[in-house]
This record gives C-alpha cells, structure tokens and sequence, in this order.
C-alpha cells in the first residue's frame, strides 16, 4: 500500500518516559499508512534483566531481546539504554478484526473507540512451542469466558506425568489455572486467547498452541471484542509498508517450528520489492539497508526506499539513503 498520509514517524524517536511507552499499544488507524506507533526507550540496572524490562513495559521478550542485540539478556551492564519496540508495519491481511501475526508474536485489534475512530489495538502474545505449532487459519469468536476452568487434554496430562507433575481433570479457577481469569474461545476446538498465572512467558514460543496474553491486556480485549469477531492468524516473519511515499521493511527471526532459514527470508523480500520497483519503478532502494535490516533481524521498522517526485529529490534520497543509519 502506497502511503500520502502524515501519520506516523520518519524517524523513530527514543522516550525514556514509561508512561508514554505504555500508551504505545493503543493506536490511531490511518488506511493511507502502513506504519505505526514510536519506538522508545529507558535504562536497565544491572539487577534487572531483559525479561524485566519486557514486563514492566508490557512487550514480549522476543521483541525486547531482537531490538537489543549487544545488551546481555541477563546480566546486562548497569544503566544500559533499552530499545522499547514500539513501532510496527500493519501485517498484509485485510484490517479487520483481530490479526494474529506468529512471526513477531503480536494480535492486532482492529475497532472504533469511544469516539467512533478507526484504532487498531497491538498486543504482545506468546504462541505455540515448536511441537504444538499455533494454526494458521481464518476463524472467529465464538464465546467468552471469565475466569475459566481448565480442562487440560489427555495429551497435556500424559505429558506432565512424564514429568512426573500430575495434573487433574479439571483445574477450576484461581492463581494456579494458566488460562488466567479471561478467555476467548475460537471456532476451533481447543485453542483459545487467553490470560496466564505467569507474566514472563510472553513474547514466547511456550503453549501448546493458544494465544497467551498478559493479565491486563487480555482483561482490556476480553472487554472490547464481541462474539463472532473475525481471526485471522497468519505467519509473516518479514513486513513492507509504506509512510510518507517512504517504505519500510521489519524483520523478525522465523519460528522454530517453520524449518525456515535466513536466506529464504532473503529472498522472499527481494522478490517483494523487485515487484514493487516493477510497478513503481520510480521507487529508490537501498539494498544494502535491506541486507543490513535482514542480517540483523531486530524486529523494528527499517528505512529502505524512497519515491522521489522530482529528479533533485533522487539525488538527495540517494545521498540521505547511503549515509543514514539503518535504524
């Protein structure tokens, strides 16, 4: 989609205030632009890990982790500066509903607010684990419930015998029931969106194939979605967008699950922007940003080409291409 509107950000800017990060994931929606939202950022002491500072801002550990490559996950030195990924290209699927997007480990509500504005609401999940693969379909809400009881599957239980963690047939609502105290049946059978007892899973591959969401956003999307609300849950590890007549690229690692390797990331983007220089062939790549952006996979929206309007606009994009920062 081709962007003329002043929405969104050329360059993403980094806030060290929490409660504008916060806010992050409540978005206007704009259909002229693909890109949304402002990155930001804060300072992590070194009794902190990345994990904590997913949680204290409200984004996945996936998401965290890919944006700060050279920050130790774990024993990360004391007053390092932290990328807060808050910036996003929409998934390519028509903006309805709810999208699940796997790849990146995000669900994006699409809805009118209080005051009948078109916002989409995006939220960090945590999907399947590579042997309970999350499915990739079209389906809908079918009913919710609070504070469910969960009846754990034959499967499930053999599974945490083996363990030798016994589980009952039924585990009724309350701190112990991983489904946590809202839920969101899906029209097929035995996945569900819902909460969880344990905040530091999310932004992984750790279920056996439901959506897992943090308490409170579950709670806000259990209280926003209406039965029968379309899903559309697909896998995309790597987005376009345009903002501005500027296109964006962001790429996130493949799930473990698929057997996909890097290079056929590669060259799924290049044919993707091959077609798009096709169609526009006025449009300014810069390839070396995309190698770059694919090598590192840090999961936020990059710059990679320009449409220029005139024959002075190509010389200075050329030149502002080659000598910015990928980021």
């Amino acid at each position: 989609m081709k962007s003329v509107s002043v929405f969104g950000v050329l360059f993403f800017c980094l806030c060290s205030l929490p409660c504008l990060a916060q806010n992050q994931h409540i978005l206007p929606l704009d259909i002229k632009t693909d890109l949304l939202g402002i990155n930001g950022s804060t300072y992590v002491s070194r009794e902190e890990t990345l994990i904590d500072v997913a949680v204290r801002y409200q984004l996945g550990y996936n998401m965290i982790r890919s944006a700060n490559p050279d920050i130790d996950a774990w024993l990360p030195d004391d007053g390092s500066e932290v990328l807060l990924p808050f910036s996003v290209i929409l998934p390519n699927v028509p903006r309805q509903g709810i999208v699940i997007n796997t790849a990146e480990m995000r669900l994006y509500f699409y809805h009118k607010d209080n005051q009948k504005n078109q916002t989409v609401t995006v939220y960090p999940i945590s999907v399947g684990r590579r042997d309970w693969a999350t499915p990739l379909t079209e389906t809908r809400v079918t009913m919710k419930i609070e504070y469910p009881p969960w009846y754990p599957p034959e499967s499930i239980r053999e599974e945490h015998a083996a363990r030798g963690d016994a589980l009952p047939k039924v585990v009724p609502a309350g701190p112990d029931n991983p489904l946590g105290n809202y839920l969101l049946a899906l029209d097929i059978p035995s996945y569900f969106i819902h909460g969880t007892n344990k905040r530091f899973g999310i932004g992984m591959q750790v279920t056996h194939g439901c959506i897992r969401m943090y308490p409170d956003h579950i709670e806000e999307l259990y209280n926003l979605v209406p039965v029968n609300t379309p899903v559309t849950i697909v896998n995309q590890p790597y987005k376009l967008g345009w903002n501005n007549e500027k296109l964006y690229l962001e790429v996130h690692q493949p799930l473990e699950l698929d057997g996909v390797v890097l290079e056929d990331n590669h060259s799924g983007i290049v044919s993707q922007l091959v077609s798009i220089q096709q169609g526009q062939p006025d449009v300014l790549i810069d390839w070396n940003r995309v190698d770059d952006a694919i090598e590192r996979v840090k999961g936020i929206p990059v710059l990679v080409g320009i449409e220029p309007h005139s024959l002075s606009d190509f010389e200075f994009y050329r030149h502002y291409l080659r000598s910015g920062s990928p980021d």
